[in-house]
């Protein structure tokens, strides 16, 4: 791939991110805000309760163009693609010939293109992979031109309708072209009302010479605090949203990962497209079940007693036999009790299933729970 794809968009942002105090640590190529003075804990919960300010330029943002462009996108995710309406967004899944997840990433009907963004950490090789299987079937062309912020909290909506009217209207997994109202400028942008938060919240796709600018207009908003990305990881745990090269990857099939929601009944056997998608014969066995089900499954779990459990924590039955390990896990800032997910065999994914984390060579009691861990406030009309 091209060097203009190198991971340097959130550069315009890293002054006001230092004057505003962050701690910064380097990820994918960037510098990147994992918290700010107030602290993990404070973000967190400023986020519950208003609006958090978080920038999310390393992600990557790509447009694909031509009239067999969905069709193309369709060929590759285990998701409907030809059929989502325009302005409409949908979670995919991209996919090895081993049915393991490539990447996630969000995909929006825009009517002249399909506007896609994948995580930052895989976008060179998301990029790579699908002009190499697409590319003579529509245009692939990424946008390092653009910034991304993310506003999030259920007062983001009151923040962002002052400086765009109109974003109100919007209901989850919804987006469209705004005009943002700065100090000395109007902003053009694309959002949609989602985000990785559990919260209601708008992703902001801007050009990266006006992002700051952006970020200063909604900073002035007073609902709206700057948050890092240690708080961005404790919310989205908490609203049971798996992290890519934590909980899935490129070993783990979509039914493993507890993500068989995201693949529509026309991509389904007895489905209109059924299979046509990497690794389809295998996802489909094991949707079927019976001999070609999953051996492992991701659950939620709650520890049973006031200790943090940490990625890579291995898990156990009451007779030492090892079960799996923790892919995510740490002190739920909303709930104040230490939540994770992890893997484990089916036989011990019901609710209610006692296991043990081995914390420091000590078991912890854990117990199988539902995710998400707080109830997600998505706005859907």
């Amino acid at each position: 791939m091209s060097t203009s794809l190198e991971p340097l968009l959130n550069v315009p942002l890293n002054d006001l991110h230092m004057a505003l105090g962050a701690r910064m640590v380097p990820f994918a190529g960037y510098s990147m805000p994992v918290q700010y003075p107030a602290g993990l804990m404070a973000e967190h919960k400023h986020t519950r309760i208003a609006a958090g300010l978080f920038d999310v330029s390393h992600m990557g943002q790509l447009r694909l163009v031509g009239p067999d462009a969905a069709a193309a996108l369709e060929t590759l995710l285990p998701v409907d693609v030809i059929d989502l309406p325009v302005g409409k967004q949908r979670y995919g899944l991209l996919l090895n010939d081993d049915g393991g997840i490539i990447d996630d990433l969000m995909f929006v009907n825009r009517s002249q293109d399909i506007f896609v963004i994948v995580n930052g950490a895989c976008k060179l090789g998301d990029m790579a992979h699908i002009q190499a299987r697409i590319g003579t079937r529509c245009q692939v062309i990424p946008m390092p031109e653009r910034a991304l912020l993310a506003l999030q909290g259920p007062l983001a909506v009151t923040a962002l309708s002052r400086l765009a009217p109109g974003v109100e209207k919007l209901v989850f997994m919804t987006g469209g072209a705004f005009t943002v109202q700065a100090t000395e400028q109007a902003i053009e942008v694309f959002l949609t009302r989602s985000g990785y938060t559990g919260e209601d919240g708008f992703e902001i796709s801007v050009h990266a010479s006006q992002a700051l600018a952006l970020a200063n207009a909604l900073l002035a908003q007073p609902e709206v605090k700057p948050i890092g990305l240690g708080a961005r990881n404790s919310l989205r745990l908490e609203a049971g949203l798996p992290l890519y090269g934590n909980d899935i990857d490129t070993i783990t099939t979509p039914v493993e990962a507890g993500l068989s929601w995201a693949m529509q009944k026309v991509r389904r056997a007895g489905g209109a497209r059924a299979g046509g998608f990497p690794g389809a014969s295998k996802i489909l066995a094991q949707l079927a079940g019976g001999t070609g089900a999953t051996a492992r499954k991701r659950v939620g779990l709650m520890a049973l007693e006031r200790v943090p459990v940490r990625e890579h924590t291995e898990l156990q039955d009451a007779n030492g036999q090892r079960l799996g390990e923790v892919t995510s896990g740490l002190l739920g800032p909303s709930i104040d009790k230490p939540i994770a997910m992890g893997y484990v065999p089916p036989e011990f994914a019901a609710l209610g299933t006692k296991i043990n984390a081995i914390v420091r060579g000590k078991p912890v009691p854990m117990q199988v729970v539902a995710m998400p861990f707080v109830p997600t406030n998505y706005f859907r009309g």
